[in-house]
């Protein structure tokens, strides 16, 4: 299968091509405003709005970014992710409070939630004004961003139905939130969530379990770099496994490597090829 030349904007359920192109979107959320609207508009969207609001939350985090782009067809919202070494001391505080879920179901993690909080209403309001002839729209981010793109669609599908997403692809992403929640999620997102592991990704194993929970469909790129649709969990510790010794001299940098996004992309193209 060729690598497609552009998005398709008439996607409406999962496809390989349709998640590379997820992920280069999320990739492009690093990137500053010239060169997001530049990008997008390449790729077929007339509109693009930037979402940027500072905060200050007791985290090594500065603000919540992200940016939606709009076509006739399809909406594409993208949040901003974060280095996997500054998530990962974040993460690891087994003594951040819980907050309470969207529509109170369940609960999430505080850190998630308040970087949510400072950029949702845009995105709201955006979908709501932009969403004017019927089209799909979309959730996307990588690591930190694959987090807030989970927990948009939640509070879309829980808070704002109208404006819920058709998809949400996240690459690298955390865990969010309880079981209550998650249970909840899967069940409105049944084939709409599809969360992408890099073998070992570091990032995917924080916050801690039992507290944190994963949603539904996990997508594993193994060690090898082959897309697996389902894994065991067997399978899945002989073949991280696997990845660690893929680097005899740096063993434990294998969780950080995986974590890059651009690797995510890279992995995804080389399925589709």
């Amino acid at each position: 299968m060729p690598v497609p030349a552009t998005v398709d904007h008439h996607v409406t359920a999962y496809s390989l091509p349709h998640a590379y192109w997820m992920a280069r979107a999320a990739e492009l959320a690093y990137q500053d405003e010239a060169v997001i609207d530049e990008q997008a508009r390449s790729w077929g969207f007339d509109e693009v709005r930037h979402h940027r609001t500072s905060f200050t939350p007791p985290f090594p985090l500065t603000d919540t970014q992200g940016f939606t782009a709009a076509s006739d067809h399809m909406i594409v919202t993208a949040f901003r992710g974060t280095q996997p070494a500054e998530i990962r001391d974040w993460l690891s505080d087994a003594g951040t409070p819980p907050w309470p879920g969207p529509a109170r179901t369940g609960y999430v993690h505080y850190g998630f939630a308040e970087a949510l909080d400072a950029i949702f209403p845009p995105v709201r309001d955006t979908l709501a004004e932009l969403r004017t002839e019927g089209q799909s729209v979309w959730f996307t981010g990588h690591s930190l961003g694959g987090a807030l793109a989970m927990l948009a669609g939640a509070r879309m599908y829980l808070e704002e139905p109208r404006l819920q997403a058709d998809g949400v692809f996240t690459y690298g992403q955390p865990r969010t939130c309880d079981r209550l929640l998650a249970a909840a999620y899967n069940k409105g997102f049944a084939d709409r969530m599809h969360r992408f592991v890099n073998n070992n990704d570091i990032v995917p194993q924080l916050p801690p379990e039992p507290a944190y929970t994963h949603v539904d469909r996990l997508r594993y790129i193994d060690s090898a770099g082959r897309l697996r649709e389902s894994m065991t969990l067997t399978g899945g510790l002989l073949d991280r496994g696997k990845g660690l010794t893929a680097d005899p001299f740096a063993p434990a940098s294998d969780g950080v490597r995986d974590h890059f996004v651009t690797n995510y992309v890279t992995a995804l193209e080389k399925n589709l090829v």
